[in-house]
């Protein structure tokens, strides 16, 4: 997985100064230095995606901590096509906690930092995580991730970047 999300996250210069802290099952985590300021992040991809029809780019999810900027838990999804304008995402963990997701382009974001930290806490508890979306030709997608090892990555992204998990 850290293979394929290397070239997925960024291009050869940001590679070049972003170090694999860890893999911790579905989840691996990074280090990244850029002008001298760090971020810690870790990312995941979907287990399945449905419907299984249909032509995307790279699809996955970052949890992402910048403290110069004071920045935690950041929550990032990428669908890997552009969501339709003034839609939602919809994220849902083991089937029972909704959050909606504001849409720009091909990402979905937490709404605030508050609704971040939320979610990471009901990820740390969780086993799945289900992201809801509508692309800008009207097509429903269904991304299913796996929540194994995201509380060990978040904890490593928390080490690394000095932030209290």
């Amino acid at each position: 997985m850290a293979a394929l999300l290397t070239v997925a996250l960024a291009g050869p210069a940001a590679a070049q100064n972003r170090k694999l802290i860890g893999s911790y099952k579905d989840w691996d985590a990074f280090v990244l230095v850029n002008k001298g300021k760090k971020s810690c992040f870790m990312v995941s991809v979907p287990k399945d995606s449905a419907p299984k029809n249909v032509r995307r780019g790279k699809v996955y999810i970052t949890i992402t901590h910048r403290p110069a900027v004071r920045v935690v838990g950041e929550i990032s999804v990428v669908t890997g096509y552009p969501y339709k304008p003034d839609s939602v995402a919809r994220a849902v963990i083991d089937g029972r906690r909704g959050f909606e997701m504001f849409t720009s382009g091909d990402a979905a974001w937490a709404y605030d930092p508050k609704q971040d930290k939320t979610m990471v806490a009901a990820m740390k508890r969780g086993g799945r995580l289900v992201i809801r979306g509508v692309s800008r030709r009207g097509t429903k997608t269904t991304d299913r991730y796996s929540l194994a090892g995201f509380t060990a990555a978040y904890k490593a992204i928390s080490a690394a970047c000095k932030i209290s998990p």
